[in-house]
């Protein structure tokens, strides 16, 4: 032993190399099956073609082989009626009472070759063949037939028939000279002036089969050639059908991709021609409408930011002038007292409504930034419950929170991180009905989330897929105690979309809802997974930010949710993640 450890490859059997590799090109063959309809039309016509040009093969050989052995007994019997005259004349010299019966019948035999072997005509009929010559009704002294030729190669059942006064035939292999030869052999009555005789002729097949084997070489290499040809034409005749539609589809993904310029070659005035015509003119009614609409959303965007910068200036005045009149709201009557404190109510609501604007403004012009930094995300949570705990005591509601004791930082926008976790806490607060709000929070190696859960009105089917819409509401008749612009969800998900992190929602009539926050711990790191699960195990968000979610299917390393997590709740959830805000 020289110590070496062996190869990790050595240590696996020839066997099971040679079944990973047949897997591995099994799976190859597979996904190309799937993905080229060339390949299936071609091997589908080759498949078709081979069914047929074995079964024409068949039929050629069979009828081949039928009538090559018809003509050669044809011709067998015509030489075997004509030899059977000079036999019989050859016989009349036999006495069957000698004890010489087999010599004289040999002498027979010989004398029929001498006297055809001078008759080139008659060869001509079916070639050389062997003679013999029975008796089957003598007995020698050994117990045997006298018989004259090679008769053991005469089968019994043939014997039969023709001792029963019938001419008959029967192909079979014989052995000669230790070689096995498919021979003809014709067997017929031979009557003489004492008692009858059979007499046997047995022609070789070798011509036949030589020419046979020559037929079946043609037909294979025949049959080959053309399946070739037909695998040829196949293919040539189904890449002028594909390839347009592979053109096609790179198109439409180049398309897809963003560019919009793309269009087909046409070539030509066929089918496939018109094909590209009408793609290139939906090409281009496509790259016009997504022109109007870019333009359509630039000038919305554009009259959104300034409206809002215009409205700054005068809302400050009026902002001054109701600050004024509501410091001195004592001094007015009991009427204008009133009207003072809504204006300044509706002014803060304003206010409010202005910086929701301006924001989203922001977003979709792409120049939010983040202001990152350290921040403590239980703390921060907990600040939020604090600060809205007047209101949620108003309304009858309780906040419960679960929190670690220990800090956990993470790299992100302390402010929009703080709007988010308050305007889900707010949110659950409005729509809570007096029952608690519950608030938890989980963290693993990568990521940190934070579920908010109420057990109010819930959402109805089809809600789930609005609830991050702009100005969109679930209830607009709704008493809501910290009013709201129809913004606050919206705004959030862009916010959770620039730290790299998603929201997801999920609700039923009459259970409650349940949205979640995940946040990387690095701000601008992409996270697929979550630490916290949410209700319920259905999803109809974007599969790649939410089927990897382990909390979803299992308890895989998700914090377990407390007593008001209802799992067996089956209803909609939707995610704003940065699949999904990507697609809107």
């Amino acid at each position: 032993m020289n110590g070496e450890q062996p190869r990790a490859g050595a240590e696996r059997s020839f066997p099971a190399r040679l079944r990973d590799d047949v897997r591995r090109r099994w799976h190859w063959f597979e996904s190309t099956w799937r993905r080229s309809m060339q390949l299936r039309v071609v091997v589908s016509t080759l498949a078709l073609s081979s069914a047929v040009v074995f079964v024409l093969g068949m039929v050629l050989q069979t009828q081949i082989t039928n009538r090559l052995l018809q003509n050669k007994e044809d011709a067998a019997v015509r030489q075997v009626e004509q030899n059977l005259r000079v036999l019989e004349y050859q016989l009349t010299a036999v006495d069957p009472n000698s004890g010489d019966v087999a010599e004289q019948l040999e002498a027979a035999l010989n004398q029929l070759t001498t006297s055809t072997a001078d008759n080139t005509e008659t060869d001509s009929f079916a070639g050389n063949y062997e003679p013999a010559l029975v008796d089957g009704q003598a007995i020698t002294e050994n117990g045997e037939q006298p018989s004259a030729g090679p008769i053991d190669s005469v089968p019994n059942s043939l014997r039969k028939l023709v001792k029963e006064d019938n001419l008959a035939s029967k192909i079979e292999t014989v052995r000669r000279d230790g070689e096995s030869v498919t021979m003809l052999i014709i067997g017929s009555p031979a009557g003489t002036a004492t008692r009858p005789l059979q007499a046997y002729f047995l022609f070789p097949l070798e011509s036949e089969r030589k020419t046979l084997g020559l037929v079946q070489s043609t037909l294979l290499v025949g049959g080959l050639v053309l399946l070739v040809l037909l695998g040829a034409i196949t293919n040539l005749v189904t890449r002028q059908v594909v390839r347009p539609v592979r053109q096609a589809a790179h198109t439409a993904e180049r398309l897809a991709a963003g560019n919009l310029d793309e269009r087909m070659r046409v070539i030509g005035e066929d089918d496939m021609a018109r094909l590209a015509d009408s793609f290139n003119e939906m090409a281009d009614s496509l790259k016009q409408q997504i022109q109007q609409l870019e333009e359509f959303g630039q000038l919305q965007r554009r009259f959104t930011s300034d409206v809002s910068h215009e409205l700054r200036t005068p809302l400050t005045t009026v902002r001054m002038a109701a600050d004024v009149l509501h410091a001195s709201r004592d001094d007015l009557p009991d009427g204008l007292e009133r009207s003072a404190e809504l204006l300044v109510d509706e002014l803060d609501r304003f206010e409010s409504l202005l910086g929701d604007l301006l924001e989203i403004s922001r977003l979709d012009a792409g120049v939010a930034d983040l202001a990152t930094e350290s921040l403590d995300v239980p703390d921060l949570v907990r600040r939020v419950m604090d600060s809205l705990l007047p209101i949620a005591r108003t309304g009858g509601v309780e906040l419960r929170g679960d929190f670690p004791v220990e800090e956990v930082h993470i790299l992100a926008d302390a402010r929009r991180v703080e709007r988010i976790v308050r305007n889900l806490v707010a949110n659950a607060v409005d729509h809570a009905e007096g029952r608690p709000v519950d608030i938890n929070f989980a963290a693993d190696d990568r990521s940190v989330a934070v579920t908010v859960r109420d057990y109010g009105v819930g959402l109805r089917p089809g809600e789930a897929e609005l609830v991050f819409t702009r100005f969109w509401r679930a209830d607009p008749s709704r008493d809501r105690q910290t009013g709201g612009t129809g913004l606050g969800l919206s705004i959030a998900a862009e916010d959770a979309r620039l730290h790299g992190g998603w929201l997801d929602a999920w609700g039923e009539p009459g259970k409650g809802s349940c949205f979640r926050l995940t946040l990387p711990r690095d701000s601008g790191d992409r996270v697929d997974t979550s630490p916290l699960s949410l209700p319920s195990t259905r999803s109809i968000a974007a599969p790649e930010a939410l089927l990897a979610v382990p909390g979803d299917a299992t308890d895989n390393g998700s914090t377990p949710p407390d007593e008001g997590y209802d799992q067996s709740d089956q209803g909609p959830t939707w995610s704003s993640g940065p699949d999904e805000q990507e697609k809107r």
